[in-house]
């Protein structure tokens, strides 16, 4: 697009934008994110991201941390659960359905994240991710903080037995560039290390408890000046044994002892019987899982009155039939992580093309055959890898007509209103207006892009 269409909505002066329209910025934004997202300059790229950041702040939809929300519910728990989003594809489109369905029912208390994982195979690295949930923000009216985190930011076992330097600076390095990219909420996966040979618990833990610390101090170290990035921890890898209250203490206890670098965990990831993605059966479909409600109920409890945390963490819940989800407020849950459950909407729609969908479902089968195990029906491989089909494909998922979108959307928005309403997040936009004061950290438009305005 044409960036002198802007003159009248924005200006920029000395790299701070200054907004003058914010109804006509969100008229432009459709065209404008598009823009950003798929120019092949590099450079220009980046400063598109910057302009829409800066000026979606400029109007009211601020990145921040929720720290202050969870410090919070440490004290009072004030009976919801956060759900926390992860974005795989259409993600400009499925920021719009949250947002709208957001502003009908009032809520403030939500979470978009990505994983280290899905940064790689969505194709969406922090400054892109963060920057689409912003413009989705203004091009909705949705204004207030807006919680953007790094989700799974995870020490992978085997890379960091060959080597831990390495790979601990390779985190490090996401953290860097997703702080910088305005992700103000970061939760840290050390639980691959735990080491179950060793004799006590303390020192299973301690692998993982050392270099969560670790991590969470250079967080400490990086954050810009006012802002308290709120950290996650985890205990139970994921698809692992349910964890207990002696793991719990084991490592939080550990960790408070070598942590000294301010606020420490606002929260902590637990494992209670669920598996990312789902378990899928050689049909097709999604075999039954059965949550342990009283372990969360009981670590969750723990984490609170003897730690101060938020509360325990679920991962891997976005494929739960419809009525386990008001339990996760019930047993005092405070934040819960969905993401295959939006994707399965997306492919299984009616409204999906067939002949798209066939496309997509080919890539796959061509570009990751060697992901496909022994044993595994079509159908099983298929459903495991087909989230690999975003990444290389965005543009034309993007490219989908209107027409195609806007079911699959209304799907989307009921889901997130069932969500929604399940985990009580309705009518949250003030307590996390209360307790969430956003600091804007001002970034400079490069002048390469100042000089198209």
């Amino acid at each position: 697009m044409d960036l002198k269409s802007l003159k009248g909505i924005m200006s920029v002066n000395k790299g701070v934008v200054e907004l003058k329209d914010k109804a006509g910025l969100a008229k432009v934004m459709d065209e404008l994110v598009y823009e950003a997202v798929f120019t092949a300059d590099k450079d220009r790229q980046i400063a598109l991201f910057l302009l829409i950041k800066e000026a979606a702040k400029a109007a009211g939809s601020v990145p921040a941390s929720i720290q202050g929300l969870y410090e919070e519910m440490g004290k009072n728990y004030p009976g919801f659960t956060v759900p926390a989003i992860n974005i795989r594809g259409l993600t400009y489109d499925t920021a719009k359905a949250i947002f709208r369905k957001a502003n009908e029912m009032n809520v403030g208390a939500m979470i978009f994240e990505i994983a280290r994982s899905e940064i790689g195979y969505t194709k969406q690295r922090p400054l892109e991710y963060s920057t689409v949930v912003l413009a989705a923000a203004v091009k909705e009216g949705f204004s207030g903080p807006i919680f953007v985190q790094g989700d799974h930011f995870q020490l992978i076992r085997k890379n960091y037995l060959a080597d831990p330097k390495p790979e601990t600076d390779y985190v490090k390095g996401l953290i860097k560039e997703a702080i910088e990219a305005e992700f103000y909420n970061i939760d840290i996966d050390s639980s691959t290390l735990v080491d179950l040979e060793k004799p006590t618990l303390k020192e299973q833990q301690k692998p993982n408890f050392e270099n969560a610390a670790s991590l969470g101090a250079y967080i400490r170290e990086i954050q810009p000046k006012g802002v308290d990035v709120s950290v996650g921890g985890e205990i139970g890898e994921i698809g692992g044994k349910n964890s207990n209250p002696d793991e719990l203490r084991a490592y939080l206890d550990g960790f408070k002892e070598i942590f000294k670098a301010g606020k420490g965990l606002s929260k902590l990831s637990v494992q209670t019987g669920t598996s990312h993605g789902g378990v899928v059966l050689p049909d097709g479909t999604l075999a039954k899982v059965k949550i342990d409600f009283d372990t969360l109920r009981i670590l969750s409890d723990m984490a609170r009155k003897e730690y101060g945390l938020s509360g325990c963490v679920q991962h891997g819940a976005s494929t739960l039939p419809e009525e386990a989800f008001h339990m996760f407020p019930e047993t005092g849950t405070s934040e819960v992580h969905l993401a295959t459950g939006f994707q399965n909407i997306m492919y299984d729609s009616k409204a999906m093309p067939s002949d798209f969908k066939k496309e997509v479902y080919e890539f796959i089968k061509t570009e990751y055959k060697k992901e496909w195990k022994e044993g595994q029906t079509e159908e099983q491989f298929i459903y495991s890898t087909r989230k690999k089909g975003f990444g290389p494909l965005k543009k034309k998922w993007w490219d989908l007509p209107a027409a195609v979108k806007a079911p699959i959307m209304k799907e989307l928005e009921d889901r997130f209103g069932l969500l929604f309403d399940k985990l009580k997040v309705g009518n949250t936009k003030e307590i996390v207006n209360r307790t969430v004061k956003p600091v804007v950290v001002k970034k400079e438009i490069p002048e390469s892009l100042q000089k198209e305005l």
